[in-house]
């Protein structure tokens, strides 16, 4: 069975306010404190306001969930001691600032992109699926493809920005798609194909290194994985549990379609891309690209036909009731743009709706 692991950005806010705080050195220096210098799971990102945590490689999806709440109930006592909270947004709901942490790379980005890196405060959620080879994460990654978009529409949770409802379910997605090397790729074919291609997204000088490859998938350049970047953190730790789930199980059949010498869908970027805004734009309320016509169908019935190319895989793994029930939860209740919004509503203050979703942040999986 393959083994996931997770990695989740979060961000640091005022208890009171809402607002975000550039606090990130001093939980981490908390952190490393407490943990009396034994590895923690908890890192800087390019802005001051983020944590990031990953889990261990988990086959288990039940431990898998275990160690999401830990990380999460740990990050908030950490930030607790620094004077903030923590809360699973995948954009500020509140006016902020840029506050860029210290550091040669992170001076780099800002002067490279300017704008675009001092706006990138948003959070997303990185899955990392073991693969045997990169002959096979490079089938993976060449057939999993169409179905990113639907990952996406399912952890939607950045509908606000700078203190307006931007008219997106996602609009994280559209502010990280501003990086140069970010979104939808084209075929590779093979291994020696996608290396040659990163290698020539280097040599361009337009990104620093590998680390900057920011595909919607790629090979990690870390760990015997594919890592599948599409997500926005979700508001529920069973949210990301679920999308866990789902990625495994697209690499699983994804991995079983090259053995069979089934070739993947060849939709060009042009409409990958299209699938994606279209996620990012309603969700799960509207029409999605559906991942084998690419024409418009009914959100329900494209998440559907997820889970039905994936049934196989989540069955072999005993994924599948546990998948059968969330899935079904979060259709009924919403993606957490859909949350965010109908909080506003009930409160009527951008700063009540950070306060409950810290609050659901802590919850841990339902």
């Amino acid at each position: 069975m393959r083994s996931v692991g997770v990695e989740e950005e979060l961000l640091l806010v005022d208890p009171r306010t809402g607002e975000p705080r550039a606090l990130s050195a001093a939980v981490l220096a908390i952190a490393a404190k407490q943990s009396q210098g034994r590895p923690h799971a908890f890192t800087k990102e390019l802005q001051s306001q983020q944590l990031e945590f990953g889990t261990c490689p988990r086959t288990a999806m039940g431990e898998l969930a275990a160690e999401i709440e830990r990380c999460r109930a740990e990050a908030g006592q950490l930030a607790e001691e620094a004077g903030a909270a923590v809360v699973a947004l995948a954009t500020s709901p509140l006016p902020v600032g840029p506050a860029l942490n210290d550091g040669k790379r992170y001076r780099w980005i800002q002067e490279h992109f300017g704008l675009t890196a001092l706006e990138q405060l948003t959070c997303g959620c990185h899955v990392h699926v073991s693969v045997t080879s990169d002959e096979e994460g490079v089938a993976v990654l060449d057939r999993i493809r169409p179905w990113l978009s639907v990952l996406l529409a399912l952890s939607a949770n950045s509908p606000f920005w700078q203190g307006h409802d931007s008219g997106y379910h996602s609009y994280r997605s559209r502010v990280w798609g501003r990086w140069p090397s970010a979104g939808p790729v084209e075929l590779f074919g093979s291994a020696d194909r996608y290396h040659a291609q990163v290698r020539d997204l280097v040599d361009t000088g337009v990104v620093q290194d590998e680390g900057m490859i920011y595909f919607d998938a790629r090979l990690s350049s870390r760990y015997p994985t594919v890592e599948i970047r599409a997500a926005d953190v979700c508001l529920d730790a069973s949210t990301t549990v679920l999308v866990a789930t789902l990625a495994r199980a697209l690499v699983d059949t994804a991995a079983r379609e090259w053995r069979e010498g089934r070739p993947p869908a060849g939709h060009g970027i042009g409409v990958l891309r299209a699938a994606a805004w279209r996620a990012g734009r309603s969700g799960l309320e509207a029409d999605l690209l559906h991942p084998l016509t690419m024409r418009p169908t009914a959100a329900e019935r494209v998440v559907q036909a997820l889970f039905h190319h994936v049934e196989d895989a989540l069955d072999e793994n005993g994924d599948l009731a546990h998948a059968r029930k969330a899935l079904d939860d979060l259709l009924s209740s919403g993606n957490g743009a859909h949350v965010q919004r109908r909080l506003l509503r009930r409160h009527g203050s951008l700063a009540a709706v950070v306060a409950e979703c810290v609050r659901r942040t802590q919850e841990g999986v339902r």
